[in-house]
């Protein structure tokens, strides 16, 4: 008897603006693009076994896992995490093949993880598989990240940038106005979140949150009431990323492509003084693209740290970077769901 071979897709994402909103409740606005991870797998066994061209070391996972951390080699962490959140009775063998950078800022992490969970079998809702796949982000790397990343690889539209709210998880696709590209260019410098300041960065935003009230519900004239310089520059920056998501919004329904580049640069502004999550690489790539004709803004990308800072263009602009567009979101692309009683542990 032959097994089934499943092939699951699931994209990357850039974020065009609102960085470190997401773990507070406020907004941001990504979109899921063309590269992604191809997971494709045969059912059966005790194991769950994918290699990877890109990787000199498998990743071999017992289904019973206990601590994805654990797991060598690194990238099999996320494998691990993925397998210790979904619990599947039956383990697969197969490939991973992706198109994504590592490091970059442009989710590897969180599509291998969405394409593992729909190559296992996740059976329910999409956002009920992006939460899923966050928890396996937590456990793999111990980095308390947001849900953007998920979100924008489950839910992305073609041709359409995603206005998120995380207090309620709505996600509304705006149209990308035609005739403007979103250009990727990395900074040389690797991203890698786990050996950054982003926990810290959290918890002086809850530390914030604890003396002036949720930040998605705060305003300027809250953050002025915060004592510590260091926690009120932090609020000060997600507050008032928060309104820029939203004017980046309307003006991208209005065509207004002028006040969203603005908008753009104010964002890597407030991230490189407010946030301090930029680098010397960071803010001199998005100089660099801003001097360029035909580019209306740009800014540092994802969590900062290192990674890749992102342009809005004109489709004939003389930028060299990767073009990326408005994309689907992820999806089972060959075979059925080999496990259907597959959901979530614990839930």
């Amino acid at each position: 008897m032959m097994m089934a071979t499943v092939r699951a897709f699931a994209p990357g994402r850039v974020n065009l603006i609102g960085d470190h909103t997401d773990y507070t409740g406020g907004v941001a606005m990504p979109m899921a693009i063309e590269w992604g991870t191809t997971v494709e797998v045969e059912r059966g066994g005790d194991w769950v076994e994918l290699s990877s061209s890109e990787q000199a070391e498998p990743a071999v996972v017992a289904l019973d896992v206990v601590d994805p951390r654990a797991v060598d080699p690194p990238w099999a962490r996320y494998v691990a995490g993925v397998v210790a959140v979904l619990r599947p009775a039956v383990g697969v063998v197969g490939t991973v093949r992706t198109t994504l950078p590592v490091g970059a800022g442009l989710s590897s992490s969180a599509s291998l993880e969405v394409a593992v969970a729909l190559a296992l079998g996740f059976v329910g809702t999409p956002h009920t598989l992006a939460l899923a796949c966050q928890r396996a982000e937590h456990l793999a790397s111990g980095v308390p990240s947001g849900v953007m990343d998920q979100l924008a690889s489950v839910l992305g539209v073609d041709g359409h940038t995603l206005l998120m709210d995380f207090s309620s998880h709505e996600v509304e696709p705006v149209p990308m106005p035609a005739g403007v590209d979103v250009i990727v260019v990395h900074s040389g410098q690797a991203r890698a979140l786990a050996g950054s300041a982003y926990a810290e960065r959290r918890a002086q935003c809850e530390a914030a949150a604890a003396v002036i009230g949720p930040l998605r519900e705060a305003d300027v004239d809250d953050v002025a009431r915060l004592e510590d310089p260091l926690l009120r520059r932090r609020a000060r920056h997600v507050v008032t990323e928060n309104r820029r998501v939203l004017d980046f919004a309307a003006a991208l329904r209005a065509g207004d492509l002028v006040e969203a580049g603005g908008l753009m640069v104010a964002s890597h502004a407030s991230l490189a003084a407010d946030f301090e999550v930029s680098t010397p690489a960071l803010d001199a790539t998005v100089a660099e693209l801003s001097a360029v004709a035909g580019v209306y803004g740009a800014r540092l990308t994802g969590a900062g740290f290192g990674g890749c800072a992102v342009a809005l263009a004109d489709a004939d602009s003389p930028v060299r970077g990767w073009r990326l567009h408005p994309s689907p979101g992820a999806r089972v692309v060959l075979g059925e769901h080999p496990a259907p009683d597959v959901g979530v542990d614990g839930q």
